[in-house]
């Protein structure tokens, strides 16, 4: 008997494949049409034949959405996407890793437990799927939410991901370092485009711009993120581990010094990465503020292999303990 996730990516499989040969395009836009496709419950592509269109109903009409949780149809899509990012490699093309999402909602969970409602930005939000994990762990919270990327597929797959989770998130095409349409937000996530930002020109105004040559994109997002949020609010980066002892690491050190306050540094486990080198943490600050204390210690660990239970509830155990001593203060 196949589980909910293995029968909707099934689905999701079966029917791109049809609409990639019918539509000679590539499996990942073949995904966003099929999405699309089961969102209306209906076949939206024209020049699909009268055949195809049969096959395509017929699967539709076999699944009901409303029977799968909103993590179900999440992770599901997520297998399809993930399948066409390997087929069509692009380096900007890689999606946060589950296990990584799931633990920064409980993150954002823990600190705004006090909000009832909160409006969350993703400026690097690529297919949704940190932002829609995390909107999937918040219950009973009024959210207001924004993505925003410059891939114009990912955002195409962004927006599909959401209609079939009934998530309204407003997504926007655009260069995510020029000025944004969003309000500003309660919680950043964001897991950073880490390189250079080819766009010399666009860097004028931002405080970390490079002293010559280009900039690192990475520490524009931060500078970004930090002016769309709200004084008080919280962001939660995915960062290079690297990011403190690079080149140009003195510069965002001050500027962090000023702005925020650092919340805490959680580091991943090491075997979640290829190598070394691509290693990342969890990177918490919350923007300055007239009601805003640094806390007596930040949180800092290193997290275990996430697949070790016994060892990560211990880690939990601690994470909430932090939160019971400065959080009560």
């Amino acid at each position: 008997m196949s589980t909910p996730v293995e029968r909707l990516f099934t689905l999701f499989d079966r029917t791109a494949a049809i609409l990639q040969e019918e539509l000679k395009c590539s499996y990942l836009e073949a995904v966003a049409e099929t999405g699309e496709n089961l969102f209306h419950g209906d076949v939206l592509q024209e020049e699909v034949s009268e055949l195809s269109q049969k096959r395509l109903k017929k699967e539709y009409k076999e699944i009901q959405l409303e029977r799968f949780t909103n993590e179900e149809i999440r992770k599901s899509f997520q297998l399809a996407v993930l399948k066409g990012m390997k087929e069509n490699t692009q380096p900007h093309h890689q999606m946060t890793p589950d296990a990584v999402s799931l633990f920064i909602s409980y993150l954002v969970g823990k600190f705004t437990a006090k909000h009832l409602a909160l409006t969350i930005l993703d400026p690097a939000v690529g297919t949704a799927n940190l932002l829609t994990t995390v909107l999937n762990h918040l219950p009973g919270k009024q959210v207001k939410s924004y993505g925003v990327d410059v891939d114009d597929l990912l955002i195409k797959l962004a927006y599909v991901n959401a209609n079939l989770q009934k998530h309204p998130i407003q997504f926007f095409n655009q260069d995510s370092l020029q000025p944004m349409f969003v309000e500003h937000a309660d919680v950043v996530v964001c897991d950073l485009p880490v390189g250079y930002y080819p766009h010399d020109e666009n860097v004028s105004r931002f405080i970390l711009k490079a002293e010559k040559g280009h900039s690192y994109a990475h520490h524009l997002f931060i500078e970004q993120s930090l002016y769309y949020t709200k004084e008080g609010g919280y962001l939660f980066f995915l960062i290079p581990n690297s990011l403190f002892s690079s080149d140009q690491a003195a510069a965002l050190h001050t500027f962090l010094k000023e702005q925020a306050v650092i919340q805490g540094l959680l580091q991943l486990p090491l075997s979640m990465f290829k190598n070394e080198q691509a290693a990342k943490s969890i990177f918490i600050l919350q923007k300055k503020g007239s009601n805003v204390k640094a806390p007596k210690k930040a949180l800092l660990a290193e997290l275990p292999r996430f697949s070790n239970k016994q060892i990560m509830q211990a880690m939990m155990r601690k994470i909430d303990e932090w939160f019971a001593s400065e959080k009560s203060q």
